[in-house]
C-alpha cells in the first residue's frame, strides 16, 4: 500500500493561501534584513553625520554607544511591524522602554530626535544608493516607526525627568527643613540657658545663640531667591550700586566683627548704576561678602574695590583663606559644596549668588590669589543714570 498522499483526499488538499500574510512575511522583513546585513555600513555613516552636528552636539557616548542603540532599536521596531498585527502597541513599548534607557544614560531629547532623524536619513541614502529593491510600503513603515519612536521615546524621556525633578525637589525640602531644625534647636537651647539667669550674655551661649539667628536669617534670605529666581518673578530697576553695597556693608561689618576680622570697602564712584533686581543681586553679594568672611582666618582681611568702565561695573572681593587647590574653583559654584571646617549652612549660597547674577545680566566669577585667598567677581552691565526729567546724561 503507498505511503504517498492520495490527491483526491481532500484531508490533504491544502487549504486556501493567505496571499496577504505571504506578501506580509515576504516584504516586510525585506529592510529589516538591510538593516542587518549593512548595519556597520549605516553605522558609520550615521556616526558621520551626528559627528558634524552643530547642535545639539555630539558626544562621546552617542557616538561610540548611542548610535549602535538607535539603529538596533529602530530595527527591533520594523521587525515588529512584520511579525505582530499588534505592532503599534508593541513599538510603543519598546520605544517607551528605550527613552528610559537613554535618560539614564544621559541622554538629552535634542540627542534623541535629531538621532533617529539621522538613522533614518543614513538608512534611506544607503538604500538609493545601492538600488536596494525595498517597497515604498517598507518605507512607508520605517516613517511610522521613526515617528511613533521618537514621540514615545521622547514621551516617557520627559516623564522620567519629570518624576527625577519631583525626587530632588523632595529630597531639597527634607535638607531644608532638616537644617531649619538644627538651627532652631540650638537657638532654643541657648535661650533657654540664657534665661535662666546664670549665664551672663557676653559668654559662649549667647555667640550660639547669635550664630544661630544669622545662620537662620541667611538659610530664609538663600531660599527665597531661589524661590524668586525658580518662578521667574524678577522686578529689574536702575540700583545705585554705592547704595547696594552700603545695605550690604550694615551686617557684613557686623559678621566681620564676630569674626575678629578686618573688612575695608573702597569708596564707590556715585555715577555707577546698574538695572537689576534689587533684591536679588543684594542678596548675591550679601552672600558672596559673608563666604569671604567665613572663611578668612582670623585677624585676616577682606577688601573689596568698585571699578567701572564705559559698559560694565567690577565688584572684587578679596579675602584671606589660604588660596585654592588646583582646578577647584569652580567646585566653589556646585550646590551643597562647602570647603574649610567652618560647615554652618546648606552650601547653596554661592550657587544660587551665581543664578542672581547671571540672571540680572552678569557674571560671578572667582581667581586664586595662591598662598593668600580668593579674590570673587560680579561683573555687571553698567547702564547710564536717568535724571528724573527723563533725559540721560552724558
Amino acid at each position: 500500500m503507498s505511503s504517498r498522499p492520495d490527491p483526491g483526499n481532500a484531508m490533504n488538499r491544502p487549504g486556501p493561501i493567505d496571499q496577504h500574510a505571504i506578501r506580509r512575511r515576504a516584504e516586510v522583513p525585506m529592510l529589516h534584513s538591510f538593516l542587518a546585513t549593512h548595519r556597520d555600513k549605516l553605522i558609520e555613516r550615521t556616526r558621520a553625520k551626528v559627528a558634524l552636528r552643530s547642535a545639539p552636539r555630539p558626544t562621546e557616548e552617542e557616538l561610540t554607544n548611542g548610535v549602535p542603540m538607535f539603529l538596533t532599536q529602530l530595527g527591533q521596531a520594523l521587525q515588529l511591524e512584520g511579525l505582530s498585527q499588534k505592532a503599534d502597541s508593541q513599538i510603543v513599548e519598546s520605544a517607551a522602554k528605550h527613552g528610559q534607557e537613554m535618560l539614564n544614560r544621559g541622554f538629552t531629547v535634542g540627542q534623541v530626535v535629531h538621532d533617529y532623524g539621522d538613522v533614518c536619513q543614513a538608512v534611506t541614502e544607503l538604500a538609493v544608493e545601492m538600488n536596494a529593491p525595498i517597497p515604498t510600503e517598507e518605507f512607508n513603515t520605517l516613517n511610522r516607526c521613526l515617528d511613533n519612536a521618537i514621540a514615545e521615546a521622547v514621551t516617557e524621556f520627559g516623564r522620567h525627568q519629570e518624576q527625577r525633578n519631583s525626587r530632588k525637589a523632595t529630597e531639597r525640602l527634607g535638607v531644608l527643613a532638616h537644617e531649619l531644625g538644627n538651627i532652631v534647636s540650638g537657638a532654643m537651647l541657648s535661650f533657654e540657658a540664657l534665661k535662666t539667669g546664670q549665664i551672663g550674655v557676653g559668654g559662649s551661649t549667647a555667640r550660639l545663640l547669635e550664630r544661630s539667628l544669622h545662620a537662620l536669617r541667611d538659610l530664609i534670605h538663600c531660599s527665597l531667591s531661589e524661590v524668586r529666581l525658580e518662578s521667574g518673578s524678577t522686578e529689574k530697576e536702575q540700583v545705585r550700586v554705592r547704595d547696594l553695597m552700603g545695605d550690604a556693608e550694615v551686617g557684613a561689618a557686623i559678621d566681620a566683627t564676630n569674626r575678629a576680622v578686618q573688612l575695608t570697602i573702597a569708596p564707590i564712584d556715585i555715577e555707577l548704576m546698574v538695572q537689576a533686581d534689587r533684591q536679588l543681586l543684594a542678596s548675591a553679594l550679601g552672600n558672596v561678602l559673608h563666604n569671604a568672611l567665613k572663611f578668612t582666618r582670623p585677624q585676616g582681611h577682606v577688601v573689596v574695590n568698585t571699578h567701572g568702565t564705559t559698559e560694565r561695573v567690577r565688584i572684587e572681593i578679596e579675602d584671606e583663606c589660604g588660596g585654592l587647590p588646583p582646578g577647584k574653583a569652580e567646585e566653589l559654584f556646585l550646590p551643597f559644596k562647602q570647603g574649610g571646617n567652618d560647615r554652618t549652612g546648606m552650601g547653596l549660597g554661592l550657587a544660587i549668588s551665581r543664578r542672581a547674577v547671571e540672571e540680572n545680566g552678569g557674571l560671578l566669577s572667582v581667581r586664586d590669589a595662591p598662598g593668600k585667598g580668593c579674590v570673587f567677581v560680579l561683573d555687571l552691565p553698567r547702564v547710564a543714570q536717568v535724571p528724573p526729567d527723563g533725559q540721560t546724561r552724558a
